[in-house]
């Protein structure tokens, strides 16, 4: 006999499909949850052609493992410890072709055909995560961030003029949340792909996901998309740390600590949709 938690794998996965149904019926989600399938989308899924799998990217969620997985499926390098760091994001030497580089009927014959998947975690730690990664540790490589980015959002929400910090979470969320990002995101570009919301980036409502990933409960879910895709036996989902998974409470309560319940109400508001469509629960712990 299998343990139980094993018996009832499935079913958490056919759930979660399920419940991505019923949200985007939903009338009253609809501005948050539907979107178009446009170029942005597009070029947040990758493919693999030989194995017949489409990926979307949502940073911030273990992506680049899932892109190291894909690159030693499409033959550019014999196993994931082989594939320099330096590689995994430069599209022009990864071999991983976007969804968008394809006609329109392939893109439509690929959509409808092959196994498609993405990763999701708790929205709300994603966008501390990313905070922390793009204008916190800001890498060498990425300077735009904390040179251009962060001064525009200072720029517009900053509350104390005279604060002369680099951008705080509390400048980050109050953008976010503002009904009007749109005009800042424009001027931003792709960048906001490690923040805008998963509808926005996978389009969930309009492509039909094979299966939807949780980093909470990776351990479990990564060999389950390798097994469900047909490639378990050429290709491991390279060694979680422990713990590195964990939803961490703390530290979402540590990170908004200070922030007005309004700013917060927005930033749900705005979020809403990817906390209903993947069945995270609401933080009413930081909204009352």
């Amino acid at each position: 006999m299998l343990p139980d938690s094993r018996l009832d794998q499935p079913l958490i996965y056919l759930e979660r499909l399920e419940l991505i149904r019923n949200v985007c019926r939903d009338e009253a989600l609809k501005n948050l949850s539907h979107t178009v399938v446009s170029k942005f989308v597009l070029d947040r899924i990758f493919v693999c052609d030989k194995h017949q799998i489409l990926f979307c990217q949502t940073p911030k969620v273990g992506n680049t493992q899932w892109k190291k997985v894909l690159i030693v499926l499409n033959g550019a390098f014999p196993s994931i410890e082989e594939i320099p760091e330096n590689v995994v994001h430069d599209h022009e030497k990864n071999g991983l072709p976007r969804l968008s580089s394809f006609s329109k009927a392939g893109i439509q014959k690929r959509l409808k055909t092959y196994f498609k998947f993405f990763i999701v975690r708790d929205p709300f730690e994603r966008l501390i995560s990313a905070f922390k990664d793009k204008f916190v540790h800001n890498p060498r490589f990425e300077p735009w961030y904390r040179h251009e980015i962060a001064p525009g959002i200072i720029k517009k929400y900053r509350r104390n003029r005279t604060e002369t910090r680099g951008i705080q979470f509390e400048d980050f969320v109050r953008y976010l949340g503002d009904p009007n990002h749109r005009w800042l995101d424009i001027q931003f570009g792709d960048h906001i792909i490690h923040w805008v919301t998963y509808a926005e980036l996978c389009a969930p409502c309009e492509i039909k996901y094979s299966v939807i990933g949780h980093h909470e409960t990776l351990e479990e879910d990564a060999p389950y998309i390798l097994r469900e895709a047909g490639i378990d036996h050429l290709v491991s989902y390279p060694t979680i740390p422990p713990g590195i998974t964990v939803y961490n409470r703390t530290k979402v309560e540590h990170y908004f600590l200070g922030i007005s319940k309004r700013d917060i109400r927005r930033l749900y508001a705005r979020f809403k949709g990817d906390f209903k469509l993947f069945g995270y629960q609401k933080p009413d712990f930081l909204l009352n």
